[in-house]
């Protein structure tokens, strides 16, 4: 009787794809309660240049609570001081990955969308594998499917480039025309605010299929870099 064949594993994320996804992850982990107690502090959202008490605001919130902000307790100037010096960490490290990412062509690589991939018989495929727990091609086991390319490359390329630019434009002191681009700066709050949530979302949709794929196997390979091909796709 043979033994059993060791699991095959394949070399799936290079040495900066993991350094920046743990510090990317570090970095929306507190941006995102830092810009909820930032929020607090004023809970409506506007449209246009201008907006206080007495404008008619899109969106009213209530103040979210203690456990889901940074610090815990009221303090604006603190929620500050973590939120800038995080968004700095975010931008650079943004700028770093694309400039990298070209230059040992992970983008072209690993996120280029092919034409034959948005072909509805293909999606329909890759949908329905979707939802019988199937996230991996027999045939390329270490690549990501269609729609690991399209949540990634819309985070990359429009999601994380949307939250730094309406950031910038409702920071004081930055270029006024930045502003203008989303129609004044409570615009850009509403931007900012919308794609904080649709981050948020993408987390925990990120999250929730790392769980169904195997999270020891997932978390493994952002570690050291070597996934495990999953027996299904042997």
């Amino acid at each position: 009787m043979e033994p059993a064949p060791e699991p095959r594993s394949v070399y799936r994320h290079r040495l900066f794809t993991r350094l920046w996804h743990w510090v990317n992850a570090l970095a929306i982990l507190i941006l995102i309660p830092s810009g909820l107690m930032i929020f607090n502090a004023h809970p409506r959202l506007y449209w246009g240049h201008y907006g206080a008490n007495f404008d008619h605001a899109w969106l009213e919130l209530p103040r979210f609570p203690g456990w889901a902000t940074i610090p815990s307790h009221y303090s604006l100037a603190g929620a500050r001081h973590w939120h800038l010096f995080f968004a700095l960490v975010l931008g650079f490290g943004l700028l770093a990955y694309m400039i990298i990412g070209l230059i040992n062509r992970h983008l072209q690589r690993d996120l280029r969308i092919r034409a034959a991939e948005l072909a509805p018989r293909h999606l329909a495929d890759d949908f329905t594998a979707h939802l019988a727990l199937r996230f991996h091609d027999p045939a390329r086991p270490g690549a990501y499917n269609i729609f690991q390319k399209l949540s990634y490359a819309g985070v990359v390329f429009v999601l994380l480039p949307l939250l730094i630019a309406s950031g910038l434009a409702i920071s004081p002191g930055m270029w006024p025309w930045l502003a203008d681009l989303f129609g004044g700066r409570q615009s850009a709050r509403s931007v900012h605010f919308i794609a904080m949530a649709c981050m948020t979302l993408f987390i925990i949709v990120h999250l929730t299929l790392v769980i169904l794929a195997g999270p020891i196997n997932e978390v493994r390979s952002m570690i050291t870099g070597w996934w495990r091909v999953p027996e299904e796709a042997e």
